[in-house]
């Protein structure tokens, strides 16, 4: 499966999820994305940030996550996970061994339902040695 596959199919294709991307670990490469779904540099940046030190998990935690431009509260914050709400919508980013999924889902979507997706495509990838 190619990686756009997994975003198309493995994510947005469920419902759950209605946007999403895919990078390498350190953000700097954009493997596969949904169409105008633009996480900018600067953005991923502040996520790889938080995942390298865990110091700045806690800075995201406080100070929210920035994705397409707009602002997320953190929910959860780890050293494989962090969750964002802006309203009734949100975002799931999960770090592999070498990439980076960005998602989010809409005001309909269940999140505990997206989070399930995210997840298991997460363990998937890391399963097969990414």
């Amino acid at each position: 499966m190619s990686w756009q596959e997994y975003v198309d199919t493995g994510l947005v294709a469920t419902g759950s999820i209605d946007k999403a991307a895919i990078f390498n670990s350190e953000g700097d490469s954009v493997w596969a994305t949904s169409a105008g779904f633009v996480v900018s540099p600067a953005e991923m940046k502040e996520v790889v940030s938080a995942y390298k030190d865990k110091g700045d998990i806690k800075q995201v935690q406080s100070s929210g996550i920035h994705i397409a431009g707009e602002r997320f509260v953190v929910l959860k914050a780890d050293d494989r996970s962090i969750y964002g709400k802006k309203g009734k919508e949100g975002v799931l980013i999960v770090k592999t061994t070498q990439a980076i999924i960005v998602s989010h889902y809409g005001e309909s979507a269940q999140p505990g339902a997206a989070a399930n997706v995210v997840e298991k495509l997460a363990d998937y990838l890391i399963g097969v040695g990414y």
